[in-house]
């Protein structure tokens, strides 16, 4: 009952930059949908229908958005349900480790965009002409390609630090990557915070925040337990989320 009822997880930030004439960003992150025979096309309706319903400036999924099989996105059509997403700046996605699992990244890519699920690879974006989002792949990359992610300064280079920058990255797994190189907000998933007790004490032991939000020196960082399940379609000790981020910007000054 637990795994199949996720809760809204609400966080109201500010970030200390002016970003055009924005003065507020509503974002809705997910992370590890795990999409596949267990969380399957109902579960993503539901899902699209509670995202919709808080009317969303842009979304963001945070890796792991399959489970093992890509073809599985092809098979039960889950781009129409994507498509459904109608945020004001669109939909952007990045790799987990789980898109990796059976090899067939680009037909995963490939998948999501005919969603109008906009995948970031180690790029990234400019958002409304005010603020850059910026989307790493995932650490997974090498164990199955043998080729390292880029950099993330390497990513970042041509990037104008006086704006707002969001960073999204699967693994939160070296914060303080995205401190030396200014991004703002970190957004995160993959722990599933255990999903079994007592395993949340290993993933306590293993990230600097496997769950909820902290602020690191300038960075603040967002990590979500996740949205599914990976094998058993059980959760003791978190709940699965949506989470829903009110974004502050200082005001611009007045002509």
């Amino acid at each position: 009952w637990n795994a199949r009822h996720p809760l809204t997880q609400n966080y109201e930030i500010t970030i200390p930059k002016t970003a055009g004439s924005m003065e507020t960003l509503q974002v809705v992150m997910v992370s590890d949908i795990h999409l596949g025979n267990i969380i399957n096309n109902k579960r993503l309706t539901r899902l699209v229908n509670r995202i919709n319903q808080l009317e969303p400036d842009i979304v963001l999924l945070a890796g792991d958005v399959i489970d093992n099989q890509v073809d599985v996105l092809i098979k039960e059509n889950m781009t129409d349900n994507f498509a459904r997403l109608k945020p004001k700046f669109g939909t952007y996605a990045i790799l987990g480790n789980h898109e990796y699992f059976d090899q067939k990244v680009e037909t995963a890519i490939e998948s999501l965009e005919k969603g109008n699920v906009h995948v970031l690879r180690d790029q990234s974006t400019l958002i409304a002409d005010t603020l850059y989002l910026v989307g790493r792949d995932d650490l997974s990359k090498k164990r199955y390609t043998g080729m390292d992610r880029q950099e993330l300064g390497t990513i970042m280079k041509d990037i104008d630090r006086t704006a707002p920058i969001i960073l999204l990255d699967h693994q939160p797994h070296n914060l303080q990557d995205g401190v030396d190189q200014g991004v703002d907000l970190q957004l995160s998933g993959h722990t599933h915070l255990g999903q079994l007790f007592p395993n949340s004490l290993i993933t306590k032991k293993i990230y600097e925040l496997d769950w909820g939000y902290l602020r690191k020196e300038t960075m603040q960082v967002i990590v979500s337990c996740g949205f599914g399940t990976w094998g058993p379609p059980v959760r003791v000790g978190s709940h699965p989320e949506i989470v829903n981020i009110t974004i502050h910007f200082e005001k611009p000054e007045k002509q």
